[in-house]
């Protein structure tokens, strides 16, 4: 009870800074704590920031755009799971002797990388499209070589054999 008696007695008696003669501010008016709002929708209008009201028309676009990044997202990632699957068949080393599936892979991270904050629709979907071209040709490549291969050590089991 004596320390808000204290504190009362404070705020009563604070130094006047309109006057400098004298010792308190009797003069002003002092507001009550229930002066205040009296409820706490009134406090929250009061203090907080209030939401514009959206059309539907806005909230519809809102929902595409977030469709839209979603599906790049989605297909981004998609095709860089691709790429690193595809990579596991590319074994032989190249000239510095480090496995082409380390160098396809290193390539992917990079390019993705350097693609990642790319905020233009047109530009994310031709990097997807080239993408997808890429390692579909480079898979069609190996199945090719792989083809041939195989028939060269066939017809080297053939001709070895008779």
């Amino acid at each position: 009870m004596t320390g808000i008696m204290a504190f009362y007695s404070l705020i009563r008696r604070r130094p006047c800074t309109k006057l400098p003669t004298a010792t308190t501010c009797e003069s002003i008016p002092r507001r009550s704590l229930h002066e205040g709002p009296d409820t706490i929708d009134e406090l929250l209008d009061r203090h907080l920031v209030k939401k514009k009201p959206h059309d539907d028309d806005d909230d519809e676009d809102e929902l595409a755009v977030r469709r839209r990044l979603t599906s790049t997202r989605r297909e981004a990632l998609s095709l860089y799971r691709d790429i690193l699957r595809a990579s596991r068949f590319f074994t032989w080393p190249d000239a510095r002797g480090v496995p082409w599936r380390e160098v396809l892979r290193e390539n992917a991270r990079r390019e993705f990388e350097q693609a990642r904050f790319e905020s233009d629709p047109e530009v994310v979907t031709r990097l997807l499209i080239g993408g997808r071209d890429a390692v579909q040709k480079a898979l069609d490549k190996l199945i090719e070589s792989s083809k041939k291969s195989v028939e060269a050590e066939q017809q080297k089991r053939r001709g070895g054999g008779t």
